[in-house]
């Protein structure tokens, strides 16, 4: 097991440098200019030239590359063009914390209710139960980002008053009882991203665990335990749950991945100064250093995030653990 660590690990650097010369070269190759964006409004050529020279614009795109490279290893990932005055580390950092926050937040719903759908799926199978649940679960995942915000956001933000319309104040808000006692409660800014974010994640979840609990449920000892006469509830969470959640470790990243895709629409709709906010207005206002470093920093996450999830499988089933100590 150590020595996959070690492999892996020793391939992050390589992944990590595939990814950001490829995008870094989509920058300086695609439409638009850096030295434009970072000059505003003066189109002088002298003063454009000079700037070209000054940030190295002028030399090919390896040398470029390497220049950036060479900052990066000492933590210098640039400066924003556009929110002048600002390194990225400073803008990206403190959005990546509100960012995973809530996407954290909304892997645990999805799991939370998705594993108890699955299984229920699975018992129910044969009945018309099962296709209702996982059907409702598909319908919900088709329903858009763009088109569930608007509604909730009228309904309960401008008809209702119930919540606000936007904007991020942590996960908790503190509730005061006769202005002597503070409870933590779920703050309510929380309400409407976390169903845009949790709706789509459900039914992964609950087809994955349904299927697996299908075959679980024909093994000898699902039917050993209940000949034994043990209950319903206790043959499915004590014999066929555990069994169940083996696969569901390994798309813990891809979960992951969704998320932060998802981030980019729900932090741009509602407010939400989170790193999918900061990369989309990036994008679009052609931010190349930002775009740069938050794409390195996704795919550092996503290879880590899978990697952490491998060696949970590892610890957890035997198995695994056993085939690469053989090999």
């Amino acid at each position: 097991m150590g020595a996959y660590v070690i492999r892996r690990l020793l391939w992050l650097p390589v992944l990590l440098l595939i990814v950001s010369f490829s995008t870094f070269a989509l920058a300086r190759y695609g439409p638009g200019d850096p030295v434009a964006v970072i000059a505003g409004q003066v189109r002088d050529p002298v003063v454009l030239a000079q700037i070209r020279a000054d940030r190295g614009f002028d030399r090919p795109i390896p040398e470029q590359y390497l220049m950036w490279l060479n900052r990066a290893i000492r933590g210098d990932l640039g400066e924003s063009y556009l929110q002048r005055g600002f390194s990225v580390s400073e803008l990206i950092f403190p959005k990546m914390w509100i960012s995973a926050q809530l996407g954290m937040v909304a892997l645990i719903i999805v799991f939370a209710v998705g594993i108890p759908l699955g299984l229920l799926a699975a018992r129910l199978a044969g009945t018309w139960l099962d296709p209702m649940i996982i059907g409702t679960l598909l319908f919900l995942q088709a329903i858009p980002v763009l088109v569930v915000i608007p509604p909730l956001t009228w309904l309960f933000a401008v008809k209702l008053q119930w919540l606000p319309v936007g904007g991020w104040d942590g996960i908790f808000a503190l509730y005061w009882i006769a202005g002597v006692i503070a409870i933590p409660i779920p703050n309510p800014h929380l309400y409407i991203p976390l169903v845009a974010f949790t709706l789509p994640g459900f039914v992964g979840v609950a087809r994955l665990v349904r299927v697996t609990a299908l075959e679980v449920n024909l093994e000898d000892y699902v039917r050993t335990a209940r000949s034994k006469g043990l209950s319903e509830a206790a043959v499915q969470f004590r014999h066929v749950l555990p069994n169940a959640l083996l696969p569901l470790i390994t798309v813990v990243g891809f979960a992951l991945a969704g998320i932060i895709e998802g981030a980019f629409f729900v932090e741009t709709l509602m407010g939400i100064n989170g790193i999918g906010r900061l990369t989309f207005e990036a994008v679009t206002s052609r931010d190349y250093d930002v775009i740069l470093a938050t794409t390195v920093v996704f795919a550092a996450a996503f290879v880590i995030c899978n990697l952490i999830a491998e060696l949970i499988y590892g610890v957890v089933d035997p198995r695994v653990r056993l085939g690469s100590s053989r090999s």
